[in-house]
């Protein structure tokens, strides 16, 4: 099956990554580093062919990739913008 292949889940992180430089936001990127740990595992032969263990193991390297981004990156001060006026406001007003 195609899943089993460990390109494929290669070729999977790195369309993932080129996606988070597109759409920034360290959204995407903890899924590339997921998808190429279990192309990583695959091609080292740690990992069965079972779907299901690799997509367990996709999201839990996934899942943990992304608490460690967002631990070393973090919120930036200031990043949460809270508006107090609407931009409506000036329309109204003339």
């Amino acid at each position: 099956m195609l899943w089993q292949e460990w390109w494929i889940w290669m070729i999977a992180g790195a369309v993932l990554a080129i996606f988070e430089v597109l759409i920034p936001g360290f959204i995407l990127l903890g899924f590339a580093i997921g998808a190429a740990a279990v192309g990583l595992l695959l091609w080292l032969g740690v990992l069965g062919a079972s779907l299901s263990v690799l997509l367990f193991v996709f999201a839990i390297v996934s899942l943990l990739a992304w608490l460690a981004l967002r631990r070393v990156v973090g919120v930036r001060q200031g990043q949460v913008k809270i508006w107090d006026r609407d931009i409506n406001d000036d329309i109204n007003k003339g």
